[in-house]
């Protein structure tokens, strides 16, 4: 192993994010993939092993916790790419890494330009309070809404300065509203044909702002990988949201 390299360990290494991002940290010069992994695998043993300094967690909302409490646990700099931690999850990761002075980073999206998408989003509900947001997947990704609409919703209700308005609505199909994340509505779609969309949509008198990103390849989340896996080494605690990264 080349000491110079900081060694890097895939874990969901067969899907198809998992398969690109293990091809990305061969190819560049400052790291080494040291394993990648797959559900059959021991991840522990694997760092232990390895010596990972890195881990890139890509598996599924189902192990995406108890994965990163092992990361954590055994030292290395966690970059996690699944969705499906909650509020209280990512608190107790963030606890546990702060008490260690452990650098890591939890990305709803690592596209830059997603995470561009949720920084507009954000400066424009400082001045529109009515807002709906639609997220669209590819049907592999099981789990609903999206990381990254629930980190956008986060980011709007933190930055919102007027009020939504209150409307009595009846549903005659329950969830024809979508799922409410505290007052915003966000809507799921998982199609064939689609790779990641997410439409932020703000309503004002006489007139609406779309704010739409659509990930057309996997190549898109690469780069947001790489600048993760660069900074984490240098952090001290653990970051939520590549927004983070790039301030």
């Amino acid at each position: 192993m080349h000491g110079d390299k900081s060694r890097v360990i895939v874990n969901g290494a067969y899907g198809k994010m998992g398969t690109m991002a293990c091809e990305t940290i061969k190819k560049h010069p400052t790291f080494e993939l040291v394993a990648g992994l797959g559900s059959g695998d021991d991840l522990q043993t694997a760092i232990k092993d390895t010596k990972a300094q890195i881990v890139i967690e890509l598996t599924t909302a189902a192990s995406v916790y108890k994965n990163s409490l092992i990361i954590i646990d055994n030292n290395a700099h966690p970059v996690i790419g699944a969705s499906g931690l909650d509020a209280n999850q990512i608190k107790i990761l963030q606890d546990l890494c702060a008490k260690k002075n452990l650098g890591g980073i939890i990305a709803p999206n690592f596209s830059i330009g997603a995470v561009l998408m949720m920084s507009f989003a954000a400066s424009a509900a400082k001045y529109l309070g009515e807002v709906e947001i639609i997220e669209a997947h590819h049907q592999q990704k099981l789990d609903a809404p999206s990381g990254t609409a629930i980190k956008t919703a986060e980011m709007i209700l933190k930055a919102r300065t007027i009020k939504k308005n209150q409307l009595e609505l009846k549903e005659i199909i329950p969830g024809a509203r979508g799922a409410r994340f505290e007052d915003i509505n966000i809507h799921s779609i998982r199609l064939p044909g689609i790779l990641a969309r997410q439409q932020v949509i703000f309503g004002n008198t006489g007139e609406t702002l779309n704010i739409t990103h659509d990930s057309i390849d996997r190549s898109s989340f690469m780069p947001g990988i790489i600048l993760s896996c660069e900074r984490v080494i240098n952090l001290k605690s653990l970051y939520y949201g590549l927004e983070n990264l790039l301030d």
